[in-house]
């Protein structure tokens, strides 16, 4: 069965003096019983690592090492402290422009660092309300997944980009058509896909949280503002770990 995971992405937000909210999370996440990650800014990293709850990173270069300033290897992220590096984030896609071919070289370089990808996929507003929404997953799927992903090795979270932050999400049905199709679409392109644990992202809080894992196929969430604070994500690590 996939394993059941909550994810914090602070994205850049957090200072040393925020460190205190990973404290406070980690009696939450040791009596819950899923695993349950913050990916705070790389310059946390080190200093989260072993404050009981497991860390990641939210990007990668593809390389191990060279000349380029101001990148991060998954080989120094993992040395710092990280067990997973989210790849192929919307943000990153649209504000760095990354291609599913730069995506699926960082998750490649993940593995190569012994650590899990997270794999970010989702749509556009303008996608969604053209009806494309199957279609641009099952491309960024093709594209960034590269072949060797399975449960061990990779996480994939569907974020559609206009849920996020935004305080919209799709309804339980959309949720649920997309998720089956992501596990359909991995079951058929990798031996062990239908074991590979699927994320929600989008505008999660406390307050829908339970509704979104009820739906088959959601094995968990990608949260971003309500991960920032551990008494609003709290309640959504408890209420994964009551999820049935």
């Amino acid at each position: 069965m996939p394993r059941k995971i909550a994810v914090g992405n602070w994205k850049m937000n957090g200072t040393a003096a925020d460190l205190d909210q990973i404290k406070a999370l980690a009696p939450t996440a040791a009596s819950a019983g899923v695993a349950t990650l913050i990916c705070p800014p790389a310059s946390l990293i080190s200093r989260a690592a072993g404050l009981g709850v497991d860390i990641g990173a939210q990007d990668c270069h593809a390389g191990v090492s060279g000349a380029h300033t101001g990148d991060l290897s998954a080989e120094m992220l993992a040395d710092a402290g990280a067990t997973h590096i989210i790849t192929g984030h919307s943000e990153r896609r649209q504000d760095h422009n990354e291609t599913d071919a730069d995506i699926a070289a960082k998750t490649q370089a993940v593995w190569r660092a012994g650590l899990t990808a997270i794999i970010c996929i989702g749509e556009s507003e303008a996608q969604y309300r053209a009806g494309e929404t199957l279609d641009v997953i099952a491309a960024q799927l093709a594209g960034s997944v590269p072949t060797g992903a399975g449960p061990q090795n990779t996480i994939v979270a569907y974020e559609p980009i206009w849920a996020i932050g935004t305080g919209l999400t799709p309804t339980v049905d959309e949720i649920a058509k997309v998720h089956a199709f992501i596990r359909a679409q991995l079951a058929k392109a990798l031996p062990e896909g239908a074991e590979v644990s699927l994320l929600y992202g989008g505008s999660v809080k406390a307050s829908n949280a339970a509704e979104i894992f009820a739906v088959a196929d959601v094995d968990g969430a990608l949260v971003g503002g309500a991960s920032l604070k551990a008494a609003d994500f709290g309640p959504i690590v408890t209420a994964l770990a009551t999820a049935s």
